[in-house]
């Protein structure tokens, strides 16, 4: 809950070395579960503690930042709700953890998480979708009850996939992005874009009769579409005669809030992968082909004309703490990429020279293909921070960086 601490023993059992990032909290720097960055690895057979208050209510979840292209792809990942200290009137809260994974025809996994192709394309997009670990396609109905309000909180823990889900004879209304609250509002189509690493908290108002069925279902990508789930009316006399209250804002966490008109203003550039201008980048303080780049170093991507290989390197930009920030990030490539920041959260300002109406708070943002966008933040929290794309290949592939803070 809200106000609390939370300490975990993290042990290592794996034979590999790993860490823990508890994605979208607001933690010390040295609790960040970055190697080389904010800790040292977690070794084969050590264990860390990790120990930090939790200062935000909302949705968030947990996952390894060593080898994560392999390690989230693996299934190493967890949901992480932190609770309102009074939360809203809901008959249900209910955590959807999306995921998708590549199977072979033995239902065995497909080892191939450093395959180029993925790299400097979409990413790893599985060919199985799982709903709380279960197959989505398969059955994955979900009981409720005529006249009850539901909170659905929904995590992509995928490492590329960007999923759209449609609620048949159903309008979700969205009340928080990445665990921060949000003007109520139905969103756009009535779809539910979830890219990489992104929350939505919605509430669905079960407005169907006795024993009625209706699917949700993901069709992002046209030729891979699912089935997530059914929902299944219970034979149940409905719950209070089916008649739902005007949804109300949750109680906003104590962000600081951004001065526009005096904020430092930087440009970000996010270039590269297939099908892209990128012709060099620089690589550990050298400037390389991009043949090279990608024969040599496996690298494709670049954020400023930098294509990163480890945690550890310099600043791409220094805030002094408390320092206004306003990014101006275009994204030059032909994909998407959903943008994550370490340690702060930001308000989403513009797209494409179009002021944001709702100027959410995120601290993941999906940026189409050639899109720009503003955002702002606070550089409150001294430390070094991981920004990079929550394409997990495509962060394995170049494009992360690190912002200083103090």
């Amino acid at each position: 809950r809200q106000g609390e601490r939370l300490s975990v023993a993290v042990t290592n059992d794996l034979p590999q070395d790993t860490t823990i990032h508890w994605h979208g909290v607001r933690v010390p720097n040295a609790m960040d579960g970055v190697p080389h960055l904010t800790q040292k690895p977690i070794a084969p057979g050590e264990q860390f503690i990790y120990e930090f208050d939790l200062k935000d209510s909302g949705s968030y979840w947990y996952h390894p930042h060593e080898r994560s292209h392999e390690q989230v792809t693996r299934g190493l990942f967890g949901a992480l709700i932190v609770e309102e200290k009074k939360p809203p009137a809901v008959d249900r809260d209910v955590v959807w953890l999306l995921n998708d994974w590549r199977l072979r025809p033995d239902a065995t996994l497909h080892s191939d998480f450093d395959n180029l192709h993925d790299m400097t394309h979409a990413g790893r997009i599985g060919n199985t979708v799982t709903l709380n670990g279960r197959f989505a396609n398969r059955g994955n109905s979900f009981e409720v009850r005529a006249g009850e309000r539901i909170r659905l909180r929904l995590i992509n823990a995928a490492s590329a996939r960007i999923f759209s889900l449609a609620f048949s004879g159903h309008r979700p209304i969205i009340i928080a992005y990445d665990g921060q609250a949000v003007t109520p509002h139905l969103p756009p189509g009535e779809r539910i874009v979830l890219g990489p690493a992104t929350r939505v908290d919605c509430l669905v108002d079960c407005r169907g009769r006795p024993q009625e069925r209706f699917d949700v279902t993901d069709d992002f990508y046209r030729d891979r579409a699912y089935r997530i789930a059914e929902l299944v009316y219970r034979d149940e006399a409905p719950l209070a005669a089916g008649r739902f209250a005007p949804p109300t804002m949750l109680p906003a966490n104590r962000l600081p809030e951004p001065d526009i008109k005096g904020a430092a203003r930087h440009q970000i550039v996010f270039e590269g992968g297939a099908m892209g201008g990128l012709r060099a980048a620089t690589v550990d303080g050298k400037n390389m082909p991009i043949d090279e780049m990608l024969r040599g170093e496996g690298l494709a991507w670049s954020i400023n004309g930098i294509a990163q290989r480890h945690h550890t390197h310099a600043p791409l930009l220094a805030f002094k703490r408390g320092q206004h920030v306003l990014l101006m990030m275009k994204n030059d490539t032909v994909w998407h990429h959903p943008i994550h920041l370490h340690g702060h959260s930001f308000r989403v300002i513009s797209r494409n020279g179009r002021p944001s109406e709702l100027r959410e708070w995120r601290d993941t943002v999906l940026m189409e293909p050639k899109e720009s966008m503003e955002i702002a933040f606070v550089a409150d929290n001294p430390g070094d921070w991981m920004f990079h794309c929550h394409i997990l290949q495509h962060q394995q592939g170049g494009m992360m960086a690190t912002l200083r803070v103090g």
